[in-house]
Formats: C-alpha cells, sequence, structure tokens
C-alpha cells in the first residue's frame, strides 16, 4: 500500500508533539510547530494573521503581561482563588530550603542530583564516642529499673553530665563536641535502642531549644554565657512553646511579655504564661520561652504587638512554677506542666537581643526544619532495629508444633515487614541527615521523616508484639516489647501531632515550597508583579502540559521510556518512580488549580498527596542507599520488598484521590472521569502492588542466620549485650546456639531416615548419635545448651501477691533529677543524695 504525504506528515507531527509534550519543550518550538502545520495545511490569509497576532502575544512577555496575564491576576484575586497565608504561615514558608522534594514534585526528577546527595559515615572521633561513651551508657543502663523508679540513676545523670551528652551540637570552642547531625542522630539511635527515657534526657538538650536557637541567633555574651556551662551539663535547658490552647498549632500562644522601663531607667519584660507538655521543666535551670511581646509605650521602635519573642530565664526567677510532671502513658522521662506570674526580666533575655524581638517564630520554624530530622527518625530507627532483632531472634527460638515459629508463613509475613522496613529506615535516616550536614534545613522532607518513621515504627512495634505473644504482654524485666508499645503514641504526638503534620504541613507547605511555580504566584500576587507573575504563571502552565504528556506516556509504557541510574536489579524502581512522579505533579496541580485555597480545608486529599510524595521520599532514600553500600546483592531480598511496598503504598494514595477527585463547576466532567474510566484503568495497570508471598520467605529468613548480614542490617547502631544476665543478652545466645542445634538435630534426623539411628526419645537419640558418630560430644553439648537456654528466655515475669499490689501503689513515685529540683511526691532529691544542697 502506498503511504501518502499527508500521512508521512501526520505521523511525524504525532511523534513530534509527544515529544515537544514528553520532553517540555519552550513555547517558541510550539509555535514553529503550528506555522509548520499551518503551512501544509494551506492555511489561508486570515487564518494565518490570527496565528500571527497570537503567537505574537504569548511569545512576547511584557505583551502577554498587559493583555492577558494582569486579567488573569485580577480574576484570581476576585474569586480568591489562592489561600489567604497567615503572618505565621508565611515564616513557616520562608523557613529553611527546598531539597530533592523539589524533583519528586517536577513530575521529571534529575536522578543524577538525587544520588550525588552525601549518604554520609561518621568521622573516627565521633565512632570513637559511639564506641565509647554511648556504649558505656547503654551498659550503665537497666530500663526496666528506670521505669520502676520513674527516674534516671543519678549515675547515669551524672555520667550524661560528665561525658557532655547536652553538648552534641554545642561547637568545641564553647566546651561541646560538635558533633555532626549524622553522628547526632547515631547516638540517639543507640541510646533509644537501649531505653526511651535515657533517649529523651538526651534529646531534648540537643534538639529544638536554648542551645539550638542561642547557636543561630544569640548573641556573643549569650553564645560564651550560656553554651559552656549546657555543654557541662551545669544548666539543664527546656523550651517552653506549647500551651492548653495552643498545641500543634503553636503559633497560636497566648504566653505573653510586656516592655516597660524600670526606675533605673533600664528595659525590662513582664512575662506571663501557662505552658504544658515541657520536657524537663521541672528539673530545668534554664527556660527558653517562647510568648508574644507587647511594647505598649513603642518603648523598642517596633510598634505595640511585637510578636512571638523567644527569651532565656533562669528557673530561679521569681514567679516561675515548675515543680510538677505530667505522666505521659507512664513513660518516665521528666514532661512537666510551667506556669509564670509576673516574671521581670532584663530585655536582654531575649535571644539575638532587640534585633530578635517578634522573630521567635521564624527563629523556631527554622531550627524545627532540621531538627525534625534527626531526634525522632533516630529514635525510630533505632526502635524498629531493635524490633526486627528481637523479633527474629524470638522467631527462631521459639517452638510450637516441633518446629521455630519462624518458619510459619504467618510469622514470615509480619517478620518481613519489620526487616525490610528497617533496611529502608535507616537508608532514608542516613540520607536525611547528609542533607542537613550539609546545612541544608529542608522542612518538608524533615516534616516527611517524623511522620513516616514514626508511624512506620509504630506498625513495626505492633508485629513484634504479635511475633512475641504472650511474652510481650506480660510485663517484668524479661519483657522486651512491652515499654516501646507504651511508649509509641508519645513519639506519634510530639514535634507536631501525626494527623496534623500528614494533612496539614507534607502537602500543604510542599506544595508551595517545593513547587518550580506556585509560590512564586502567590508572592507575585500578594506583591500586586504582574512581570514576575506572567513568568510564573505561564511556566506553571507549561509545566502542566509537560507532566500531562509524561503520566500517559509513562504509564502505557510502564516507566520504559525514561533512562534508569543503576543495575538492573533495581532498574525498574527508578522507572516507576519517574511514572509516579509525573502522575503525582499531574494530579497536584489539577488538585491545586480546581479547588485553589479551598484545598486547605481538604485534609483527605491533601493527606493522600502527603503519602505519594513521604512513599517517593522513602524510596529514593532506599535506592540510594543499596547504591552508597555497594549494590550488595545479598541485600536484595530487602531492597525489593521495601521498594515493592513503597509503591504500593504510593498506589493506595492514587487509587484514593482517583475515587474522590472533585473538581467543582466546568471541571465535574472531569472529575467523573477520574472517579470511573481512570480509577478503573489505573486498577489495572498499578503503579505498584504488595510483595510476592516468596519474597516474605526470602526475607524472614535471611534475618534468621546469624552473621554479617545481620549483624550489619539489625545490629549496627543499636546496642546489643553479650551478657546473659541481660534478657536480651541472653536470647541472642540462645537464638546463635538454637540456630546451630538445628543444623546437628538435621544430622540426627537424616540419620533416622537412612536407619543409622532408630527413633526414640530425643536425649536418648541424642546419646546413640555421639556413640555412633554421627554428631559430635561439642555439637551435643550446644544442643543441651540451647534447650537450657531456649527454655530460659521464653520463661515470663511473675510476681507474688503482695509484690503486684506494692508495685501498684509505689508506680507513681519519683525522685528529682540531676537539678535536685523538688518534684511532687518525690522524697530525697537528687541533689540531696549527692551531698549538694536541696532547693
Amino acid at each position: 500500500m502506498e503511504i501518502t504525504s499527508t500521512a508521512v506528515v501526520f505521523a511525524g507531527t504525532l511523534v513530534a508533539i509527544l515529544t515537544f509534550g514528553f520532553v517540555g519543550v519552550p513555547l517558541l518550538l510550539w509555535t514553529a510547530l503550528a506555522a509548520g502545520l499551518l503551512f501544509f495545511t494551506g492555511a489561508t490569509t486570515p487564518v494565518w494573521t490570527t496565528f500571527a497576532i497570537i503567537a505574537v502575544v504569548f511569545n512576547l512577555p511584557p505583551l502577554r503581561t498587559l493583555l492577558i496575564s494582569r486579567g488573569v491576576m485580577a480574576l484570581m484575586k476576585k474569586l480568591q482563588f489562592i489561600p489567604q497565608i497567615s503572618p505565621t504561615e508565611q515564616a513557616a514558608l520562608k523557613s529553611g530550603d527546598v531539597w530533592v522534594e523539589s524533583e519528586l514534585f517536577s513530575g521529571k526528577p534529575n536522578f543524577n542530583r538525587m544520588l550525588a546527595e552525601s549518604y554520609p559515615k561518621l568521622t573516627p572521633e565521633e565512632q570513637a564516642f559511639i564506641d565509647g561513651p554511648v556504649e558505656r551508657l547503654c551498659a550503665m543502663v537497666n530500663d526496666w529499673d528506670i521505669w520502676q523508679r520513674r527516674d534516671l540513676p543519678p549515675e547515669v545523670w551524672d555520667f550524661i553530665k560528665k561525658e557532655r551528652f547536652f553538648g552534641m551540637i554545642i561547637p568545641k570552642e564553647y566546651g561541646g563536641h560538635g558533633f555532626s547531625a549524622t553522628c547526632h542522630s547515631d547516638v540517639l539511635q543507640k541510646i533509644g535502642s537501649r531505653s526511651l527515657p535515657v533517649c529523651i534526657s538526651v534529646m531534648v538538650p540537643n534538639s529544638l531549644g536554648p542551645a539550638e536557637l542561642l547557636l543561630h541567633y544569640g548573641t556573643d555574651e549569650q553564645k560564651k554565657y550560656y553554651l559552656p556551662r549546657l555543654a557541662r551539663g551545669e544548666e539543664i535547658p527546656c523550651f517552653a512553646l506549647t500551651e492548653p490552647t495552643a498545641g500543634s498549632d503553636a503559633a497560636s500562644i497566648q504566653s505573653s511579655g510586656t516592655v516597660f522601663k524600670g526606675t533605673d531607667g533600664k528595659l525590662y519584660l513582664k512575662l506571663n504564661w501557662n505552658k504544658r507538655w515541657i520536657t524537663l521543666a521541672s528539673i530545668s535551670t534554664t527556660l527558653g520561652l517562647a510568648f508574644r511581646l507587647y511594647d505598649p509605650e513603642n518603648l523598642l521602635g517596633k510598634g505595640v504587638d511585637i510578636g512571638i519573642t523567644c527569651a532565656l530565664i533562669p528557673t530561679k526567677t521569681p514567679g516561675i512554677t515548675a515543680n510538677r510532671r505530667h505522666d505521659p502513658l507512664g513513660v518516665p522521662f521528666y514532661n512537666c506542666p510551667t506556669q509564670g506570674k509576673d516574671v521581670v526580666v532584663s530585655i536582654d533575655a531575649i535571644i539575638g537581643g532587640i534585633p530578635n524581638a517578634g522573630k521567635g517564630w521564624l527563629m523556631l520554624m527554622e531550627c524545627l526544619a532540621a531538627g525534625r530530622g534527626i531526634s525522632l527518625p533516630a529514635q525510630s530507627t533505632g526502635g524498629a532495629k531493635y524490633v526486627a532483632r528481637v523479633a527474629s531472634a524470638h522467631a527462631t527460638v521459639r517452638k510450637q508444633f516441633g518446629m521455630s515459629i519462624g518458619t510459619f508463613e504467618g510469622i514470615q509475613e509480619p517478620l518481613a515487614r519489620t526487616g525490610a522496613l528497617t533496611y529502608l529506615l535507616e537508608g532514608a535516616r542516613r540520607y536525611t541527615t547528609g542533607a542537613i550536614d550539609k546545612n541544608i534545613k529542608p522542612p518538608v522532607v524533615t516534616a516527611m521523616a517524623k511522620y513516616y518513621f514514626t508511624e512506620i515504627s509504630r506498625k513495626m512495634v505492633n508485629d513484634g508484639m504479635d511475633i512475641l505473644g504472650g511474652q510481650a504482654i506480660s510485663q517484668g524485666p524479661r519483657n522486651l516489647m512491652a515499654h516501646a508499645y507504651r511508649a509509641v503514641p508519645v513519639c506519634i504526638t510530639v514535634e507536631g501531632a501525626n494527623i496534623l503534620t500528614r494533612t496539614l504541613i507534607i502537602f500543604g507547605q510542599g506544595a508551595l515550597r517545593a513547587h518550580p511555580y506556585a509560590y512564586k504566584e502567590v508572592d507575585a500576587l500578594e506583591r500586586n508583579d504582574a512581570s514576575t507573575f506572567d513568568r510564573a504563571f505561564w511556566g506553571h502552565i507549561g509545566h502542566v502540559v509537560r507532566n500531562t504528556f509524561r503520566s500517559i506516556l509513562l504509564s502505557v509504557t510502564r516507566g520504559w521510556l525514561t533512562w534508569t541510574p543503576s543495575d538492573r536489579h533495581v532498574a525498574r524502581y527508578w522507572r516507576r518512580l519517574n511514572w509516579a512522579s509525573a502522575t503525582f505533579a499531574l494530579h497536584a496541580d489539577l488538585a491545586m488549580g480546581s479547588l485553589g485555597g479551598k484545598l486547605k480545608s481538604k485534609g483527605k486529599t491533601t493527606g493522600r498527596f502527603a503519602d505519594v510524595l513521604g512513599w517517593m521520599y522513602l524510596a529514593t532514600a532506599t535506592l540510594r542507599r543499596y547504591e552508597a553500600e555497594g549494590r550488595r546483592k545479598e541485600d536484595l531480598p530487602f531492597v525489593h520488598w521495601a521498594l515493592q511496598y513503597a509503591f504500593h503504598e504510593i498506589q493506595n494514595a492514587f487509587d484514593g484521590l482517583f475515587a474522590n477527585m472533585e473538581m467543582p463547576g466546568p471541571g465535574a466532567l472531569l472529575a467523573s472521569i477520574f472517579r470511573g474510566p481512570i480509577r478503573w484503568y489505573a486498577s489495572l495497570n498499578p503503579v505498584g502492588h504488595m510483595p510476592h508471598d516468596s519474597l516474605d520467605f526470602q526475607v524472614a529468613r535471611l534475618m534468621q542466620i546469624p552473621g554479617e548480614q545481620r549483624d550489619r542490617i539489625f545490629g549496627e547502631g543499636i546496642y546489643v549485650p553479650t551478657s546473659l544476665d541481660d534478657q536480651f543478652g541472653k536470647l541472642e545466645a540462645a537464638f546463635k546456639l538454637t540456630y546451630e542445634s538445628d543444623g546437628v538435630a538435621a544430622k540426627v534426623r537424616a540419620a533416622v531416615r537412612r536407619k543409622a539411628l532408630k527413633k526414640a526419645p530425643a536425649q536418648q537419640l541424642y546419646k546413640e548419635a555421639v556413640e555412633k558418630g554421627i554428631i559430635t560430644r561439642a555439637e551435643f553439648e550446644n544442643v543441651a545448651r540451647a534447650e537450657e537456654l531456649r527454655n530460659q528466655v521464653i520463661q515470663v515475669d511473675d510476681f507474688g501477691l503482695q509484690e503486684y499490689v506494692a508495685r501498684g501503689a509505689t508506680s507513681g513515685t519519683s525522685t528529682a533529677g540531676p537539678a535536685g529540683a523538688p518534684v511532687a511526691g518525690a522524697g530525697v532529691t537528687y541533689a540531696a543524695r549527692s551531698g549538694a544542697g536541696a532547693e
């Protein structure tokens, strides 16, 4: 059949359109393509004239701005299309930095850039601290004892101060350690795997609070005075932010400070506050306070309502009350209320002095932009490694129906989940701290880290509880899981409740900050800058066009149109990441374009977008770990399971978005198409699915083999005791002996099958096996020792009736902490016990 010139042109035009759309070429090339079509079709003069006018207007920005963009701006303002952004929201948006999340938001991620981001290691000095003081601190700690006494022992407090654990982020010039964010994270990870109360007590002075605020914003005098004292533990800090009416919405604080001039002619602050959920408050000596500052006489020249301000106040100052404790689900760390009534301090108490009056919210947001990526992600990852290691050891040691329960498919499913997600979390932890170590503070990424790390950790603790069964619900020193189970909701709640973090911060902030054009449009509208708006608006239109083509073509080809930067084992995941990014970017723009300011109140929609973005980031970090660690083939079962699960979660979020797509007015028809055909198509062509059962088996089996791989994935970074006096250490010993004895048992079973041994009770059978040389005497003794240890570690604690009642009666008592501050019901204070003068 003869191919006509029209068919050739049509095919060529179609290829050009698809290529131009997929690549995202400038408007000028689209104009040239359109002109070529008009020429080939023999367009008339009126058509050419109309085309020329349109082409000139759209390709000349000044003319386009004057004739079109100004009208678009006016319409957007009239329809209130752009959400109203409060001053506190503006401060949050301007704080921190945009990082690799912008690549995921782009629809066309730059994989070279994402892989070039660092995956850091510790310096020799930092590793020495981990192997030395941190290891010794963990060895000192008896978590059961801490929970019973409701406080850390005096010797633990002393050791923490002596080794300057409170000074990890303080530079050496001020007497601190000056550790990297990665080392800071590693320290918390290891302590968190041993005792959460100890971890929190070390975590808080190194997170959002006096030390970090002073480092970034303090005056030289403030730094020289406070930082050395904080590093040595002479000052115990806390930071008072949250209030009864200001939890996750911390910007709505009611605490106030008023500027006045004293009789000596100097300026002072009169402060009043009522704070709660303030960690370390009742034992603190220095209280960081966030409050709203007022200046009725305009003494500072900044107006009457200056805004949120941060100050440092000695807790001995008259008018301060901080002598009570909250009880956060029984987790024994100092979490307290504090009140201040007409507390008077010098104006110099403001962190950074008078120039920083009113800048407190921006200061807090910038610090939190980094801090969210360190503390709770570190604790969650340490907890994940601990759960995976304990659960896999128990699954081997615990036998039912004559077999280790780790061979049961019902156990392998949650066991594989804990193992693979531990691999994922460690990759994401290091990827995130790598950015912070480069002085990048990505608030969207760290919000994702806080939310997804703590949520994954919650699921893993539940899995650990299920695997350990009765041992996990019987409290006592033998229980290796109960304290983690009780503490999980605390981590979910602090640093911004998880529900609000997911539905408001991750996508709400990310949609403006990480999007290549959205914030530029909003900012231009706020400033009535038509020229900037023109560039952003039409760039945004091109962005949508490109991602429409990319989403469709990558979906049809399942990502095969894209380049992948890795080996064949993980190439498909890079392709899916490209596909998911394009689909996410397109639908994010559709949601923003159709709902406008209303999107802010659509928590279910923004939460699903957050899930897509969050799991794309976790998948990226997992792939980065695989590359950074040399593409270890033996780790591929963990890599495959983690990545398949991540894309399954992405698909779930897309399903929810398609099923609930809302587009008011003219977009209603398009929304119905999404809820119908597109949703149906996506179910037949998903970007991801759950890992296959065979992958569960592979991961669970590897977790139950002692050796280098298990120690590397589930041992590096956490405290693994070797003493048989420690329940965890005893479980580890029983696990290794049980694994070895299973090999001996296989020899004996094989001998029975070939009739070299006759069936008999186990003890007699093994004795005959030794006599006949089928197994050695050493192997026989290992089997006996394994059975002895196995029997010991599967026992649970019990208490006499009077002892049980007495434990309940005394569980509410408490002692004071390192500062010797009296606490309600404390009895003898630590300061009195240590010989210091009691308050």
